[in-house]
């Protein structure tokens, strides 16, 4: 799984170079192609380059399919070709579709998958035919169409790029700030992108809240709280803002904070302005972020049930309680250690990238640790200094962008096995420590 993902953005890179995909027909920078096609594999969003002003159609073209490769999983897509060409799926398949997927059974993964591909292609072209009339009244059919493919694309798998820069570079949607038709479709295919394919499974065949699995009502539990409580404590710090809400009315005011929610649990596409933000609004962005979307979907972010799993451990554990339990259920104690470890290793991985740009970058702190949690958590949301980062910089966010998107254990525990010299059955007397 690392090694495909690595290829697919090393394939996109080589690509991106290419004189073909700049508008200019002049060869691009190595690296500017390189943090542009792991943005797009990793569907992140961040970029060095305006997507619609460097990148000529091929290159936009090349992006969107790096995206859709992203969002979906490049095992996704080649069970889609076998599918087409009624190839056999291979018993080693079906277990490497299990880990992209995030699913514990092989029962059913195939049929799974093919879930996936259709409700993919219900809900991105749902959306694409809906944006596309929209924006041709803005652009003309030709591009509103292939605009509204490329957003509708580029929002379920909450990617964030856009083709906006021809109204001004790196504006993504400020424009559409009060219209309610761009808002309300982004906004659905962002959330229903990240709610997670196994998700969508239990909905379609249950049609009820009470018989989804726990793991479901989890996730849509925390998404409504996340955007629903996020809005409306943006809400509180930014509506007698001037930088941002002079040019909105009150339907305005409501959209743009609901978006901004919505855009933070890692789509990467913003209304307003990042950099004109109040302090809070700035750090509950950046919370919201890197807590992320769910599990098994195109979103990134520790995720919102590991999340809630860490949050729900200090509960119990504050009231002296041995047992973590939800929704009647206790929750395994294998768990809870996965959960801690990636919380812990994404903010340190967070945090120590953070300190490193710091020391080479002339930047504020609130900006940089901005760009890092956005390319972490693959959100995309940008206080506009990435293009302005030094090469090193540029490396250490294409690794937070890679890494957040493979996810935290993929890599660790891929690392550990390398490395593993001692049998994990051999177990040592229990010691007692001192705890806080």
């Amino acid at each position: 799984m690392l090694i495909g993902f690595a290829l697919v953005i090393l394939l996109g890179a080589l690509l991106l170079t290419l004189p073909i995909s700049s508008r200019s027909g002049q060869w691009t920078n190595p690296l500017d192609a390189l943090f542009t096609a792991t943005s797009a594999t990793c569907v992140t969003g961040l970029i060095v380059v305006d997507t619609y002003l460097h990148w000529s159609v091929f290159g936009q073209i090349v992006i969107l399919l790096l995206i859709q490769t992203g969002g979906l999983g490049f095992m996704t897509l080649a069970t889609m070709f076998s599918f087409f060409f009624r190839r056999t799926i291979s018993l080693s398949e079906r277990l490497t579709m299990m880990q992209s997927l995030g699913v514990d059974e092989m029962a059913g993964v195939v049929r799974l998958t093919k879930h996936i591909l259709v409700g993919t292609l219900i809900f991105e072209g749902t959306g694409a035919v809906i944006l596309s009339i929209r924006f041709a009244s803005d652009f003309g059919w030709k591009d509103g169409i292939f605009k509204g493919i490329f957003h509708s694309i580029s929002a379920f798998c909450n990617a964030g790029f856009d083709l906006m820069g021809q109204r001004s570079a790196f504006s993504s949607l400020t424009a559409y700030s009060g219209d309610i038709v761009v808002n309300v479709v982004i906004m659905l295919l962002i959330i229903i992108g990240g709610l997670g394919f196994i998700v969508w499974e239990d909905v379609y065949h249950q049609r009820s809240f009470k018989k989804l699995r726990v793991y479901s009502k989890l996730v849509l539990v925390f998404t409504a709280v996340l955007v629903v409580g996020g809005a409306l404590l943006l809400a509180v710090f930014e509506w007698n803002n001037p930088a941002i809400m002079d040019s909105l009315d009150g339907k305005g005011k409501g959209l743009a904070f609901l978006f901004q929610s919505v855009t933070t649990r890692t789509a990467g596409f913003n209304t307003i302005e990042q950099s004109a933000m109040t302090s809070p609004s700035v750090l509950l962005s950046m919370i919201l972020m890197f807590i992320g979307g769910s599990s098994g979907s195109t979103a990134g972010g520790v995720k919102t049930v590991t999340m809630g799993v860490v949050l729900l451990a200090v509960f119990y554990v504050a009231r002296g309680r041995r047992n973590i339990e939800v929704l009647g259920r206790r929750v395994s104690y294998d768990d809870v250690l996965r959960a801690v470890a990636v919380v812990v290793i994404a903010i340190v991985l967070v945090v120590t990238s953070i300190f490193v740009i710091s020391m080479v970058e002339p930047f504020s702190l609130r900006d940089i640790a901005y760009e890092c949690v956005s390319a972490f958590a693959t959100v995309g949301i940008s206080m506009g200094i990435t293009p302005q980062l030094t090469a090193l910089s540029k490396l250490i966010l294409i690794f937070l962008m890679f890494a957040g998107r493979l996810g935290i254990l993929t890599i660790t525990f891929t690392i550990a096995m390398k490395l593993a010299k001692r049998r994990d059955d051999v177990r040592y007397p229990e010691t007692k420590l001192m705890i806080g």
